[in-house]
């Protein structure tokens, strides 16, 4: 099968006709000077006033396949992600049974057969893990390692994580790290937000227990262990400037959600406990110095900690309520509004969701549109936005943070030159399971 994209406006401006063959970029030219019949393609897309992208790796999600299957599994979780232009995922090791061995491994993977777009999977540290045969598999990672509990109680003492991270270094691994100091979480928070009824007086609690100050110490705590075992570390889903800082400086990597670019502590009021998550949201100032730094290149990749739970498990007092919230089809779409609205540069969305990742994970022919390249490839209008609804999205739980807002979803999204979504004409159309494991 071969596709060649005419006039394609690409991240960085240029306009270019890209051919794909097979499964790979085959050519990347000046616009008009690809002709189909000498191509002999079987389809021509013409793009002109469109961009075309690379597609973007989520580096974190929680599929919840095997053991949660009711909140998400890899065919919907897959689903959601090729219609918001996700091409790879990676999923973390939080399910049941975990994947902290190597048959752990395998079982996951063979379920990700399911999946309409390539995937990695994470091993994970516990207290039975077994690292023999976990690094004797292909697993993506290690990590998310949890300096603290979150879904799935997989958080672990401070020997644990210095001997996983000396592991993970002479493995050449890079070691995810979920970081939060639980000693410096403000019990007293909880207490206060107890109206006595079992439902909670002040959605905010959460954010006022689960401190920044525990992720900043944990993230300086994570970075001082990677130091001593010269480890490759990767801290997740940070949640406030200063431990975007403390990575940065220490010349770590380190990842930003879109629900903690783009909501606030001034948003609860609203979602109630569906906005709890860990680490959770933080306070506005936070949110936009954040946002300053995704702007101007100190964090470098945008992942969505895709954590589905169903609307009647986040219906609950913030004490009971899961922590989570679905993300993985939404994250390109608003990063485009981001684009849209001058606040990001469409280069800099292209690094943070697509060749950054690559890199810093070491995949190879992801993340560019470039000759010899896996033809993973969105088609994107930035005229054409459209508001975000749960009912329209194709995640199992059928909820959204972002009901309301505005996004710029793709027409057209492409998994090594199969198509997995299609939304051109009337309607809309998934491909078929065609994922592989990137590390296989």
């Amino acid at each position: 099968m071969s596709t060649l994209f005419t006039t394609a406006t690409l991240a960085d401006g240029r306009v270019r006709d890209v051919l794909v063959e097979g499964e790979t970029i085959a050519r990347v030219a000046d616009a008009g000077t690809l002709d189909p019949a000498d191509a002999a393609v079987d389809e021509v897309v013409d793009c002109d006033g469109k961009h075309l992208l690379p597609g973007a790796i989520d580096a974190h999600v929680h599929f919840r396949e095997p053991g949660f299957t009711h909140k998400e599994d890899w065919h919907t979780g897959s689903r959601s992600a090729a219609a918001g232009g996700v091409t790879t995922v990676v999923d973390q090791p939080n399910t049941d049974p975990p994947t902290v061995t190597g048959e752990a491994v395998d079982g996951k993977v063979a379920l990700a057969a399911e999946s309409l777009v390539d995937f990695g999977v994470n091993g994970g540290v516990t207290g039975d893990w077994d690292p023999d045969s976990l690094f004797e598999h292909p697993i993506f990672a290690l990590g998310e390692v949890f300096l603290a509990d979150s879904t799935g109680d997989m958080g672990i003492e401070a020997d644990l994580f210095a001997d996983a991270v000396a592991r993970a270094a002479a493995e050449d691994t890079v070691v995810t790290v979920h970081a939060e100091d639980a000693a410096l979480f403000d019990r007293a928070a909880l207490e206060r937000a107890d109206d006595g009824t079992g439902r909670d007086a002040d959605a905010d609690a959460w954010s006022a227990y689960r401190t920044a100050e525990a992720e900043a110490a944990a993230v300086e705590r994570a970075l001082a262990v990677g130091a001593d075992s010269d480890a490759a570390i990767h801290i997740a889903h940070t949640s406030t400037p200063e431990g975007v800082d403390a990575a940065s400086d220490a010349g770590a990597t380190c990842e930003v959600t879109p629900h903690h670019l783009l909501l606030s502590r001034e948003d609860l009021d609203n979602l109630g406990t569906f906005g709890r998550m860990n680490p959770p949201l933080r306070s506005e100032q936070r949110r936009e110095a954040v946002l300053e730094r995704v702007a101007d290149g100190a964090v470098d990749i945008v992942a969505t900690d895709h954590a589905p739970h169903t609307r009647a498990e986040k219906d609950a007092s913030v004490r009971d309520a899961p922590s989570g919230v679905p993300g993985v089809e939404t994250m390109l779409p608003l990063l485009l509004q981001e684009v849209r609205e001058g606040r990001l540069t469409l280069e800099r969305v292209r690094d943070l969701v697509a060749a950054n990742p690559a890199d810093v994970f070491g995949v190879d022919g992801k993340g560019r549109v470039a000759e010899g390249a896996d033809a993973d490839l969105v088609l994107v209008d930035l005229d054409a936005t459209r508001e975000i609804r749960g009912d329209d999205l194709h995640s199992k739980c059928g909820w959204t943070p972002f009901e309301g807002r505005q996004g710029v979803f793709p027409e057209l999204t492409l998994v090594r030159g199969s198509i997995a979504y299609d939304a051109r004409g009337d309607g809309e159309r998934f491909g078929d399971a065609v994922g592989r494991n990137v590390r296989a």
